[in-house]
């Protein structure tokens, strides 16, 4: 046990070299990060009500694997982020993913129209719980099905 925490103890010289680190935080209006940029570009907002968020995104080849078809990743991602958009309540803290399951049960080519929707399935205190489903526009195949559990610790009433 001593070797691992001489392994993993942290000099003063480099604890300086992070606390002089600035980094300024992102505001909203700020340019998309690489990020954003990289992986949510092209994506579309086609409706949007209390519990429901509905998208569209055509499979660009900068998310696809070797195959031609959308990466596991970038689904992941669409999973996270729009089951994160369908709970996003402007002007309260972020809120951080728990836990997502999904089950990729088909694939989505390049160029490939879809339709993302979320919905919330409930909330309890801080922790929500969203489904994504993710299907092909012109088959109607579904192409993922995600649940992503979130968690906010929101102001205590006390």
């Amino acid at each position: 046990m001593e070797k691992a925490k001489q392994f993993l103890s942290v000099s003063d010289e480099a604890s300086e070299v992070v606390a002089r680190l600035a980094v300024p935080p992102r505001r909203a209006g700020d340019y998309p990060s690489f990020y954003e940029n990289f992986s949510l570009r092209g994506l579309r907002v086609d409706r949007v009500e209390p519990g429901l968020v509905v998208c569209s995104f055509r499979v660009p080849p900068r998310l696809a694997d070797r195959n031609g078809n959308l990466a596991q990743g970038a689904i992941a991602n669409m999973v996270d982020e729009i089951g994160y958009a369908v709970i996003h309540v402007e002007g309260i803290p972020i809120s951080v993913s728990v836990n997502m399951s999904i089950s990729y049960l088909s694939t989505a080519k390049v160029n490939d129209e879809l339709e993302i929707t979320s919905k919330v399935l409930g909330q309890k205190g801080g922790y929500f719980a969203t489904i994504i489903l993710m299907r092909n526009k012109a088959t109607g195949e579904i192409i993922a099905e995600g649940r992503h559990s979130l968690f906010n610790a929101h102001a205590s009433k006390m």
